[in-house]
């Protein structure tokens, strides 16, 4: 029976952390079970996730829209094939709203600390309005939250503008400046052809030239999503051949020597677009696709080309006044800094908030190598559940696709723990161990490590905590399932 919330309301079944996909495909799918007595806590002012913090020029998503979408909340009106981030974050708002999670969100209360209480068999939050308690703490924080930049010796004394990609500011005028945009990833990829013809120079400081495929991105004509409207079948299997072309690359990522055939089309991509000898080599990888973050572009490789553009194919040693150092001993006087660095992908910021009932952190569990079974729930933490959480990365497909496996297998363990009577769910030591043992022994014959490079799917001590090394199939049958014998089960 839902119990009837008040805004006053601090004790509940279920808490959320996180108003973004993850949070808010959890609340949706709980709903949906019928668990009413249930808040989100979002530490912002709007929902979105990193949709809403993500505003850079460009910013778009990188998978096909239709993938990048909840099977249950399908969306006929995307207007290009790879749809933009004030789309998607429509999408988002539009889909809360229609399943009533809109009004279960908190806006303004940051969690900054969450701790499990064995004898009441609860987590106790402190935030900043005050206290909350639950059962259930289902974290949807997410993995491309909290930027990543890198601590140059220099960087607080530089006299011009510096942002993150993720956190732009869109207040200061790039007209005719002198720019660094340091790194050259995903966010880099997107932004860059966007600001070169304002800006009066442009200096990208890339320490790893990248695979950039083209984008196979056009215009949805109208009349395609009338038809989509109309025809909800046509919409599943556009969704299904998306899919199935996704999962064919991602044969490829667990056969290297497949990649090595495809990377030809980047090559034949650059060579087309940069005729510049010297250029081209800067801009050549020199490791297989796929072992970093596939990159998609039509416009990237043709903007550096520009006259008004110098690539340093090096890291940043430092900043010196207005001067960006590179570690080749190169060097650009520049107005403004922008950084396309990352996130905190595998240093989530939630770890360090997040306690067992001795007071240990995730963080300390962890060790740097963040482990869950099933990417989903940790040995020691009862009634936890995070939602893109380690071990699940995927280098082809969409993030939409993990969540609602992950979404599968929560929804099951909590509705059992609410209704059956019982106190906590608790998976077991031998469980978790097993599962990453399988994960890690099946890691080396994949493009994630044996492609020859340095990525952000490697931790702090040289271990893959990032990526699933099977085929997605397996992850939504694997992480999808819930066995209650993976369980310690507490008895009210």
């Amino acid at each position: 029976m839902e119990l009837r919330r008040t805004e006053e309301q601090r004790d509940f079944a279920v808490l959320v952390i996180g108003a973004g996909a993850s949070g808010l495909g959890a609340a949706i799918r709980l709903g949906q079970a019928g668990i009413g007595d249930l808040a989100v806590l979002e530490k912002a002012g709007e929902l979105g996730g990193t949709w809403r913090d993500n505003t850079y020029p460009g910013c778009a998503c990188d998978v096909p829209s239709a993938l990048y979408s909840y099977s249950f909340a399908p969306n006929p009106e995307w207007t290009r094939a790879f749809a933009g981030q004030a789309e998607i974050r429509a999408y988002l708002r539009e889909t809360a709203a229609r399943f009533g999670v809109t009004e279960k969100i908190r806006y303004g209360v940051e969690v900054t600390r969450a701790q499990w209480n064995e004898r009441d068999a609860r987590w106790e939050l402190e935030t900043s309005q005050g206290p909350y308690s639950t059962r259930v703490l289902v974290a949807g924080t997410g993995p491309w939250h909290e930027p990543l930049i890198p601590d140059l010796p220099g960087l607080g004394g530089f006299p011009g503008e510096v942002f993150h990609s993720a956190r732009w500011n869109h207040g200061y005028d790039l007209t005719g400046q002198r720019v660094a945009v340091i790194g050259s990833g995903a966010s880099a990829v997107q932004f860059v052809p966007e600001i070169v013809p304002r800006v009066g120079r442009l200096h990208l400081f890339q320490r790893t030239a990248q695979w950039v495929l083209p984008k196979p991105d056009h215009p949805v004509p109208g009349v395609e999503r009338l038809l989509l409207r109309r025809f909800p079948a046509l919409q599943r299997a556009l969704r299904r051949a998306e899919y199935g072309a996704m999962e064919t690359l991602g044969f490829g990522f667990r056969h290297p020597w497949l990649l090595r055939q495809v990377q030809k089309i980047g090559l034949a991509h650059l060579r087309l677009t940069v005729r510049d000898p010297a250029l081209r080599a800067a801009l050549t990888p020199d490791y297989t696709l796929g072992c970093k973050r596939l990159l998609m572009s039509n416009t990237y490789y043709r903007a550096l080309t520009k006259s008004t553009v110098d690539v340093h194919p090096t890291a940043v040693r430092a900043i010196e006044g207005n001067r960006v150092l590179g570690a080749d001993g190169s060097a650009a006087e520049v107005d403004a800094i922008i950084f396309g660095t990352g996130f905190h992908i595998l240093d989530m910021p939630v770890s360090a908030r997040v306690f067992d009932a001795e007071g240990r952190s995730l963080d300390d569990h962890w060790k740097g190598s963040p482990q869950a079974f099933a990417g989903t729930t940790v040995a020691g933490f009862p009634n936890l559940y995070l939602l893109l959480g380690p071990s699940l990365g995927t280098g082809h497909s969409s993030a939409f696709m993990i969540l609602e496996a992950q979404l599968k297998h929560t929804v099951a363990a909590v509705t059992r723990t609410l209704r059956a009577d019982r106190t906590s769910l608790a998976v077991r030591p031998e469980v978790q161990e097993a599962f990453n043992a399988e994960v890690q022994a099946a890691l080396p014959g994949t493009v994630y490590q044996s492609g020859g490079c340095s990525s952000y799917y490697t931790d702090v001590n040289g271990r893959n905590s990032f990526s699933w090394p099977f085929s997605t199939g397996r992850l939504r049958s694997r992480v999808g399932s819930f066995d209650e014998a993976d369980y310690e089960i507490t008895a009210s």
